[in-house]
């Protein structure tokens, strides 16, 4: 018995390892250079982190778990653009979060937003993948969503 539990404590241990290894860039700047590297669309999260219940809901439901963990891994570049209300950021970061919101035309929170992005002539340009918010019905039904934008089946 006692060794059951610790081959679950072990297992349940490298899920809480794994989930804690996704990266979330809050530079888009940089994101676009991996996004480019890796050949990976970004998954660009508008969030009220302190302070939109969806967000904390779609974060805590979907971002934070393992499904969500191996999906992002295979398939996109995080980038986390927070519009937080109690928590402080820097003056470079506010700038670069309400531009970004202005280019995207994004009206509310949750907006996770799907892009591929290439600088041209010192110039950023998105090509718009797709958009989605918060979905109900746990990862798989927010993952099914997400995928249908990041991977489209070719007709």
């Amino acid at each position: 018995m006692k060794n059951i539990f610790i081959a679950l404590l072990l297992v349940l241990g490298s899920f809480a390892v794994q989930a804690q290894e996704l990266k979330w860039y809050t530079d888009v700047k940089e994101a676009i250079a991996v996004s480019n590297k890796e050949k990976k669309p970004m998954l660009l999260f508008f969030t009220g982190s302190d302070w939109c219940g969806w967000c904390i809901r779609l974060q805590s439901e979907v971002l934070k778990t393992a499904e969500f963990n191996k999906w992002a891994k295979d398939n996109v570049i995080l980038v986390e653009l927070d519009f937080p209300r109690r928590t402080a950021q820097t003056p470079e970061v506010k700038a670069q979060n309400n531009e970004l919101q202005q280019v995207f035309g994004i009206q509310g929170f949750p907006t996770v937003y799907f892009t591929k992005a290439e600088n041209k002539d010192g110039k950023v340009n998105f090509q718009g993948l797709g958009t989605t918010g918060y979905v109900a019905g746990g990862p798989s039904a927010w993952l099914a969503v997400a995928d249908g934008i990041v991977n489209p089946v070719k007709k």
